[in-house]
């Protein structure tokens, strides 16, 4: 079961990797959320997938049975969904405002520090 989440994890990665590198940043804010996503996995994985037993430490005992599922990795992702979602929240409205700004979503057109109608500054001193 776990080498099967870890394919999966690999794929996230793969995708997120592939979705960022391009020019649309629509396409950039769904590879960050994938790839918060490929991170999530990772971390349940990492955490050791057993159903069995469920991370409560029993009344009178001090710690958790042996077999337990780790709590660490569980409270890590719950925190990581919020950040992740507030992130991709903010690169929401930022690719929203910037597209309402300067028409397109493409980031190669996005030029304002460098627009290509501008003649080049002088070469020689």
């Amino acid at each position: 079961m776990e080498a099967l989440f870890a394919i999966l994890v690999g794929f996230f990665f793969a995708a997120a990797i592939y979705l960022m590198l391009s020019k649309h940043t629509v396409r950039i804010l769904l590879g960050v959320v994938l790839l918060g996503n490929g991170v999530n996995l990772l971390l349940f994985t990492a955490g050791r997938l057993t159903r069995e037993v469920p991370p409560i430490i029993p009344t009178g005992q001090d710690q958790l049975a042996a077999g337990a599922a780790n709590p660490l990795p569980q409270a890590l992702i719950l925190t990581a969904i919020v950040i992740s979602f507030s992130f991709f929240a903010f690169l929401l409205v930022l690719t929203y405002r910037a597209y309402q700004e300067l028409g397109t979503d493409n980031s190669g057109e996005m030029r304002l520090s460098e627009p290509r109608d501008e003649p080049l500054p002088p070469m020689g001193y």
